[in-house]
């Protein structure tokens, strides 16, 4: 059974002005999402600025999101290094507190082969006792996993389950569930391809959009899986605009500055990210507005 089907949310980690986590915005983040149809919550992933926590800092707000959210939503906990000994210790730890899966993403800038990518996972899957979803984002990482990897790792290793693909090659991620026959959990990792690969298999999402609209992310799958594909796609080609402007910068920047504007200030982002532009701010507004996004 999967983790999750539907929508999870690539949740914001919130900050205090001197940049330590904000537990108290966190759980009211946890609450919104436990009561605003989200599926799942995926924590300290990219979203989540996981890449400039220490250790420390990241396991701890992994463990404050499964205890707030335990019983109400499945919990993802972003656990991936480029370290194989680093996401070994630190998806042990996440699946020993009860993390309903953990998300690894694809080791960056050191990279790997495919070789490489087969032998990381599967020192983590052997030590962490918990479900995984490989992470596959080319863009960020330098490193894609060839869809004979993702066929390969899901095969030879029980709980390596599934695969979020944010390539954007249709192709690609075609091929995958052509060598898996099916037999993977695949999630989209782009909000704008949502439908497309729910139409090849996908079980839903891993979305930054979920932040801001967590009931019409949710929407787009459940139409999808009740068979109202029409309303399904309505919906996705009407959340485009808006998730266009959410990554018009690099990503978290614009969603957190729209959580601002929803009254739902998460603080600061920590270097090298920046604020968003004024110009980028005016037409983030616009479409949140345009989208019918509560505000603040």
């Amino acid at each position: 059974m999967a983790i999750f089907t539907g929508a999870g949310v690539a949740i914001v980690t919130p900050f205090n002005k001197d940049e330590s986590i904000d537990y108290d915005r966190l759980d009211e983040l946890i609450d919104y999402h436990c009561s605003h149809g989200t599926d799942s919550i995926i924590i300290c992933g990219t979203t989540g600025e996981s890449a400039t926590m220490t250790e420390e800092e990241h396991i701890a707000c992994v463990k404050f999101t499964i205890d707030r959210a335990k019983g109400r939503l499945p919990v993802v906990a972003g656990t991936g290094s480029n370290c194989t000994k680093t996401a070994v210790e630190m998806s042990k730890e996440a699946a020993d507190y009860g993390a309903d899966g953990l998300l690894l993403v694809t080791p960056y800038y050191n990279k790997a082969t495919q070789a490489g990518l087969i032998a990381h996972y599967t020192a983590v899957a052997k030590e962490a006792k918990a479900p995984i979803i490989m992470y596959s984002v080319a863009s960020r990482t330098g490193c894609n996993i060839e869809p004979a990897t993702v066929a390969a790792l899901v095969k030879d290793v029980d709980n390596i389950v599934g695969v979020k693909e944010a390539s954007g090659n249709i192709s690609q991620v075609a091929k995958i569930m052509e060598l898996t026959d099916g037999n993977v959990d695949l999630y989209s990792g782009n909000d704008d391809q949502i439908v497309p690969l729910l139409a090849l298999g996908a079980k839903g999402v891993i979305s930054v959009l979920s932040n801001v609209a967590p009931k019409e992310t949710h929407d787009i799958c459940e139409k999808f899986f009740q068979g109202d594909i029409a309303g399904s796609r309505d919906l996705q080609l009407r959340a485009l605009p808006l998730i266009e402007q959410l990554f018009c910068e690099v990503n978290p920047i614009p969603v957190k500055r729209a959580m601002g504007l929803m009254g739902m200030d998460c603080g600061p982002l920590r270097m090298p990210l920046t604020q968003i532009t004024a110009e980028h701010e005016r037409a983030l507004d616009k479409a949140m507005r345009d989208f019918g996004i509560p505000m603040a």
